[in-house]
């Protein structure tokens, strides 16, 4: 099977106003011709219906970065998966470490989000990663199995979630594992999701965690990542644009 179409996903996360949102938008879309790459834009809610008028009739699609487990109802202050369909958005992000850390959410709640955006007709990009402490133990990859078995709906298949692994402690801090560590973690990511899925070859599995334009080209050629999740630097479109263009 050939290797799934890679993704770059920008999180904005609580980041952007409306005059440098659209600036943003507009900067990526203008480089965004002629990848190989898709991107994604996940904006903070109260700028995606805007950015989402910046990227129509471009090829750069719009996510969420969180979504209620439920359609609708009382639950002031979250956004259900239904209302991101209803703004344009084709993706949205679960599960982020900063979510179960600070949200407390769990791998039940994760994949309860994640079984909202698809019956919403969304792609959820479902994270994962293990802590610095984790890792010193030697458990990440014990982690990060009980992550994704925890998270995943059983009704994933490759055409329509995303996994994307993000090491807690890589996050933000300009730290990267060793590319044998993140071969390590997507090569096991990988023969787990074969345990369960006939397509596991066709998921699409996204590094995240300080990636940059410096580190992104050897990232990106490792075996089993097939795109990056970006942060930090997708606030830049120069920077975001160069670590797309690294996939080609």
């Amino acid at each position: 099977m050939s290797k799934p179409r890679p993704l770059i996903a920008g999180n904005w996360k609580m980041n952007g106003r409306r005059a440098d949102g659209l600036a943003l938008a507009e900067g990526i879309v203008g480089g965004a011709g002629g990848l190989k790459a898709e991107l994604l834009l996940c904006p903070p809610a109260t700028l995606l219906a805007l950015v989402g008028e910046a990227l129509k009739g471009s090829s750069v699609a719009l996510g969420g970065q969180d979504c209620h487990e439920a359609p609708s109802g009382a639950h002031t202050g979250d956004i259900g998966a239904p209302m991101l369909a209803d703004l344009g958005c084709r993706y949205v992000i679960v599960g982020h470490s900063e979510r179960r850390a600070e949200h407390g959410e769990s791998d039940a709640l994760v994949k309860a989000k994640a079984r909202a955006a698809l019956a919403a007709g969304l792609i959820p990009i479902v994270c994962l990663g293990e802590s610095e402490a984790e890792r010193d133990r030697g458990e990440a990859l014990t982690v990060v199995a009980r992550q994704l078995a925890g998270s995943l709906p059983d009704g994933a298949a490759g055409s329509t979630v995303v996994v994307a692994y993000e090491p807690i402690w890589a996050i933000g801090t300009g730290r990267t594992p060793s590319n044998a560590d993140i071969e390590a973690v997507h090569g096991h990511l990988r023969a787990e999701l074969a345990k369960r899925f006939a397509d596991a070859a066709s998921f699409r599995l996204l590094y995240g965690g300080s990636v940059k334009p410096s580190n992104c080209p050897e990232i990106l050629g490792l075996a089993n990542v097939d795109g990056a999740l970006v942060g930090g630097a997708s606030l830049k479109a120069e920077d975001f644009l160069a670590i797309a263009r690294a996939c080609s």
